[in-house]
């Protein structure tokens, strides 16, 4: 019976002489690069030639496929991180290739490559389809189908499937072998949880994630590179877990060329130097390409987009927090609001205790994986982590107004700084539930914020500040743009801002509150009278 499907056509038998890559005497790290140096190149200036593995992919290949004592690989995921145009593609291409027909393949395996969309997904699909046409004895096996971007083995029944971020493919697969493509730009993580979830029936399954930096840390592929980081100093032991990681280092010049080399390693090889050099040179005159220019040649994690605070300034200000120490001292809070099914941010700040902040955070608890595939951060992570979950879809109001009598009760509350506009519905609860809070309405305008802005900035610079590297007050304080004025007066600008700010609304009217009442003291506040700042 012929062989099915679109792009099928029937195959010539051809008998293949033993190849050296099929010694099972020698290790599988190896095999797999005599295998993978038997395949063609098939396009650029080396096009026809055969693939000749370098040693640090050499290193990485030997790394990733040591086996333990008992022979068996102890590797199950494997992150090689790498600035663009290092050979990534010929390298992910021959490893899958190897699990596919070659020397790691096994019995009805399945082997995927996931991007970030189709056309990404669609590059090592090609890159294997044109490596296995060139390549007659795999060619006599393989039967490659376009429209599905899959390739099947008819010899070990194994096959090989090219997918988008599209999460709901990925259930109920057992995969053998995983690439992992461009993490960085995945919109969320549920593809990745849900195929590596799949490898539980596999008796040696792998996973390669390959890629440039993320822009932010809480995107999984700044997840994945943090964890390696962590067993590399010792901090955590897991033997499963394999990191390769070439990056600048963060007081590296960028524009010298011996902090090129140090993260590229193919260049001046097959990674061109003159393209690299005329990159380097646009991005130094023009501004606005800096951050790409070294986030994508480079390899830092650099936002493109400029920071309201720097993120080494604001980790700098991460020191302890511990509430109890706090129970009974005065502080000053704002509150930011959610309508519906966004974040609500209570943050409370204590000036006479170093600066320091209590961050508190609550959301729906109802389709919580559909917010972190919008959002792009590890909500159900962060639960574990303070993050409070109110029941239902929306935010639940009376919950909230139930936990701020708790709260407000452990500490000596001066100031509840609110936006107005989202407020009405939580006065009423309040006063339902005979809670009295010392409200105070916080406008959003320039004459408000420009303060608190001036104020949070010149806390973080000076160390006034401790926030306990709350991680979701830490996400939101990344996400802020800046809004200014003819005169140089500053706000935030939730339009711009790349995610949810929450956090970071409610530190300013916390921090503003403090400082305007600082200046007006002596002060009394009245709750059933608020004080409405200027707008």
């Amino acid at each position: 019976m012929g062989l099915r499907g679109p792009g099928a056509r029937p195959k010539p038998k051809i008998e293949t002489a033993a190849q050296a890559w099929d010694n099972p005497k020698l290790p599988m790290w190896r095999r797999v690069i005599a295998f993978m140096e038997t395949l063609p190149i098939t396009a650029g200036e080396h096009a026809g030639k055969k693939l000749k593995l370098r040693p640090w992919q050499k290193a990485f290949v030997k790394a990733t496929y040591q086996p333990t004592k008992r022979g068996r690989r102890v590797v199950r995921t494997a992150v090689l991180s790498l600035p663009r145009k290092n050979g990534k593609t010929a390298l992910v291409a021959g490893l899958a290739l190897a699990h596919l027909i070659g020397p790691a393949a096994e019995k009805r395996g399945q082997v995927y490559s996931a991007a970030s969309d189709r056309p990404q997904a669609a590059i090592v699909y090609e890159e294997l389809k044109a490596i296995i046409q060139e390549t007659p004895w795999m060619d006599a096996r393989c039967n490659c189908q376009d429209f599905y971007k899959k390739i099947t083995d008819s010899v070990t029944g194994s096959v090989y499937v090219a997918m988008s971020s599209d999460a709901r493919k990925a259930h109920g697969l057992s995969p053998s072998f995983i690439v992992a493509d461009e993490i960085a730009q995945w919109k969320g993580r549920a593809l990745w949880d849900n195929l590596t979830s799949g490898t539980g029936a596999r008796k040696e399954p792998l996973t390669v994630a390959i890629g440039t930096q993320a822009a932010d840390d809480e995107n999984l592929m700044s997840e994945l590179i943090d964890y390696g980081l962590q067993i590399q100093t010792g901090e955590v032991e897991d033997p499963t877990f394999h990191l390769t990681f070439y990056a600048a280092p963060e007081e590296a010049d960028p524009w010298h060329g011996d902090t090129w080399k140090l993260c590229n390693p193919a260049l001046g090889d097959f990674r061109s130097l003159e393209e690299m050099t005329v990159a380097a040179g646009q991005a130094q005159r023009i501004p606005a390409r800096e951050a790409v220019f070294r986030n994508l040649y480079l390899n830092q994690r650099i936002d493109a987009n400029p920071r309201f605070i720097a993120p080494a300034d604001w980790k700098a200000c991460g020191g302890p927090v511990d509430p109890v120490d706090l129970y009974g001292r005065p502080c000053w809070g704002g509150l930011d609001l959610s309508s519906t099914t966004d974040l609500t941010a209570l943050v409370l700040f204590f000036p006479e205790d170093g600066g320091a902040v209590l961050p508190y955070f609550w959301m729906p608890g109802d389709n919580l994986s559909d917010r972190e595939d919008r959002d792009r951060v590890p909500y159900r992570t962060w639960t574990k982590q303070g993050l409070e979950l109110t029941p239902g879809r929306a935010i639940d109001k009376g919950f909230i107004v139930r936990r701020l009598a708790t709260i407000a009760a452990d500490f000596d509350l001066q100031g509840l700084g609110f936006d107005r506009w989202r407020i009405a519905d939580l006065q009423k609860l309040l006063e339902i539930e005979g809670i009295d809070l010392p409200l105070v309405g916080f406008g959003q305008g320039m004459a408000s914020m420009a303060p608190a802005v001036d104020e949070i900035e010149r806390l973080v610079l000076s160390g006034g500040i401790a926030h306990g590297c709350n991680p979701v007050l830490t996400w939101n304080i990344a996400n802020v743009a800046i809004e200014a004025d003819a005169a140089g007066n500053r706000k935030f600008n939730k339009r711009r801002s790349t995610g949810r700010i929450d956090g970071a609304v409610a530190l300013a009217m916390a921090v503003g509150l403090w400082a305007k009442q600082a200046k007006e003291q002596p002060f009394t506040f009245d709750p059933s009278l608020p004080v409405f700042l200027e707008v």
